[in-house]
């Protein structure tokens, strides 16, 4: 359904198209060490011959189009519409389900992110991200903006709680929640969370709110790297608890309460950090998770794998419970698909897993799964209980259920897929939100980026390490590039080609090198250079985002201060992050063992943990606890108000 020009995907605009019937993967198999590189060579060998057959040069000249990016939905209780939030049209799109098509649209005052909509459907408040964020009350019936309530830096995942009065708000880069009483229409609070909360859902009685945060927010430990899922109590307006996932998850991306409020899922990505990564078979680097939370005890029930024993399903994103409980929906906004799961089944199945085996008893070498600590590890434990459909378009990143009907927003196809579940064969519906735009050299290799299918056998793409748009997932990886047995965190992204050498190590010259060795030596394949240099077009044209330490976008006092501080001789941090680009280019030991490239400063706030090896939590620990004979900056003079301001400094660049 989705033809190629140039070795990239360009979508079809018919208004209605049915995809084949889908096909259901049944095997077994378990997360083992399978084979290295040297496998892959005729597999390698293969798909270069394929795809550079397919190639064509891109064109000298590109247009400036819009997208529309579907980035969350929201339907109507009676099935009728579909609100869209499109992300990088900045409007909400107001899609007839019934009449399959766009029957209007109301401008945003910046890029949508969440939708909420009323119960009684009369109100829709839509977040919309920016530095300073805007919550937009509208009037759905008018189709015009009421009110305007300010948040704070990019704000999303809106959530309403049971009696309408309460709205709560993710305010991603504040690592808050902002409680609004609907009220007064204003905000009566902030609670702290753990680091980018990136989704919400709160239960039926309105007594818990649940976080799903993207990142970790701890120092590498090899034993207890993982994200967490906060659990508010909205009567007392604070973290009651941390759900911590199995070590290696991040990238928590979708969260849903069962109807019943019994149990939440959580959708996320499962990184192997501790391996070296010599081969992608298995899950090896990369596996991808479905959480199951028992709300009832409130704490995690167990982690079942989305993927097959030979197909990745990379990037899980949006999850739902259809309203009868039964099912679950999950999209893979990097294999382009659906996971259908038979809830009561799945729940029967864990259940009857012992937590540890009886005294003498032997395990059954026939199955992976013996307890319930080998489920996170089985590729197999949702044979028989999962279909996984293969949409039309690409990158769904958002689901809005309606009786048996599934919609999903296709981000980078700019359509909307219907899938009925009540029917004999499961095929969906795809519907064109706009009229056929071109692809320009950055929109496709932003696609590209995120695309899991350019991988070998699915299991990750470049933004399952780099998520975020091309930033980092806080953990270190052993990679190929440059030997076995030194892992490193990974790196933002955003400057690479402007700021060489790559790799921390400096092992390729360019942020070009570092793209092409990419592909090769961490998604196991081969493609052509109109690829590689549509991906070198996304990265460049990568613009930083203003950081929270701000005020008013400016320095604070602290910070301020901690400018002269950084630029002065006695401290000399400047040396070697001179302004601009906050890099000399060079490379130095720093006390962590050998010389590593002086990292861009821009955007740090964003990058923890810090050093190479994630040893420092913080800036301020950078520069106090891992800066041991001053080889980073002579900061051991500094007061420890000296200290904060200089960190106030760095992270507001």
């Amino acid at each position: 359904m989705v033809r190629i020009h140039a070795g990239q995907p360009v979508f079809p605009r018919n208004r209605i198209l049915l995809n084949k019937p889908p096909v259901l993967l049944v095997c077994r198999g378990m997360l083992t060490p399978a084979i290295t590189l040297l496998r892959h060579a005729n597999f390698l060998a293969v798909c270069a011959l394929a795809v550079v057959l397919q190639g064509s040069p891109l064109p000298a000249a590109e247009p400036s189009p819009t997208y529309q990016s579907p980035a969350a939905l929201a339907a109507t209780a009676d099935g009728r519409t579909v609100y869209i939030a499109c992300a990088t049209a900045n409007s909400v799109q107001v899609f007839d389900a019934q009449g399959g098509k766009v029957a209007g649209a109301i401008p945003m005052p910046a890029a949508p992110t969440g939708l909420a909509l009323s119960a009684d459907g009369s109100q829709l408040f839509v977040t919309c991200a920016a530095p300073e964020s805007t919550v937009c009350v509208v009037d759905t019936a008018k189709r015009k903006i009421t009110r305007k309530l300010p948040a704070g830096h990019t704000a999303q995942a809106p959530v309403l709680s049971p009696d309408g009065k309460t709205l709560f708000v993710c305010n991603r880069f504040n690592n808050e929640v902002a409680v609004f009483d609907l009220g007064a229409f204003r905000q009566v609070a902030a609670i702290p969370v753990a680091r980018e909360p990136e989704a919400a859902a709160v239960t039926p009685d309105g007594r818990l709110l649940l976080v799903a945060n993207l990142l970790h927010n701890r120092a590498v430990d090899p034993t207890n790297l993982a994200a967490v899922v906060s659990v508010i109590d909205t009567g007392t307006r604070q973290v009651a608890k941390e759900l911590e996932l199995p070590n290696g998850s991040g990238l928590l991306m979708g969260l849903a309460i069962s109807p019943d409020g019994q149990l939440a899922a959580v959708t996320h990505s499962f990184g192997r950090f501790n391996l070296p990564t010599t081969q992608l078979d298995r899950g090896w680097m990369n596996t991808s998770a479905l959480t199951l939370i028992d709300l009832a005890q409130v704490q995690v029930l167990n982690t079942v794998l989305l993927d097959n024993v030979d197909a990745g399903a990379a990037n899980p994103w949006a999850v739902a419970w259809t309203a009868d409980g039964k099912r679950l929906v999950v999209s893979h906004a990097g294999t382009h698909e659906l996971s259908i799961i038979e809830a009561p089944a799945l729940l029967e199945k864990l259940r009857k897993l012992p937590q540890t085996l009886a005294k003498g008893q032997a395990p059954d070498y026939t199955r992976v799964s013996n307890v319930q600590a080998d489920v996170p590890n089985d590729l197999a434990f949702l044979v028989g209980l999962r279909q996984r459909v293969q949409l039309q378009g690409k990158g769904p990143r958002s689901l809005a259920l309606m009786g048996n009907h599934v919609w999903v927003g296709d981000y980078y196809s700019d359509s909307l897929e219907m899938l009925d579940l009540s029917a004999a064969r499961w095929r969906t519906a795809s519907f064109a939100l706009g009229p056929d735009v071109p692809l320009t050299a950055v929109r496709r290799g932003e696609i590209i980026f995120h695309d899991a299918t350019l991988c070998f056998q699915r299991w990750q793409s470049c933004s399952t390490c780099h998520p975020g748009n091309a930033r980092v997932d806080g953990l270190t990886w052993d990679l190929l590039n440059d030997g076995i047995g030194n892992p490193k965190k990974t790196k933002s992204l955003l400057l690479a080609h402007r700021t060489p050498p790559a790799m921390s190590t400096g092992v390729r010259e360019s942020g070009e090198q570092a793209v092409r060795a990419g592909f090769r030596k961490i998604l196991f394949t081969v493609q052509p250079e109109e690829v590689a240099v549509a991906v070198d077009e996304y990265l460049k044209a990568l613009k930083p985002v203003p950081s929270p330490y701000l005020e008013k976008g400016a320095l604070s006092k602290a910070a301020r201060h901690g400018k002269k501080l950084f630029e002065s001789a006695q401290v000399g941090c400047v040396s070697c992050h001179p302004g601009g680009l906050f890099t000399d280019l060079q490379t130095y030991d720093v006390g962590t063992g050998g010389r590593f490239d002086t990292p861009t400063l821009v955007e740090v706030w964003r990058t923890a943990p810090y050093l190479h090896n994630g040893s420092a939590r913080t800036i301020r620990d950078l520069l106090t606890t891992r800066n041991n004979g001053d080889q980073h900056g002579k900061t051991a003079h500094l007061t420890p108000q000296e200290v904060d301001d200089l960190a106030a400094y760095v992270l507001s660049l």
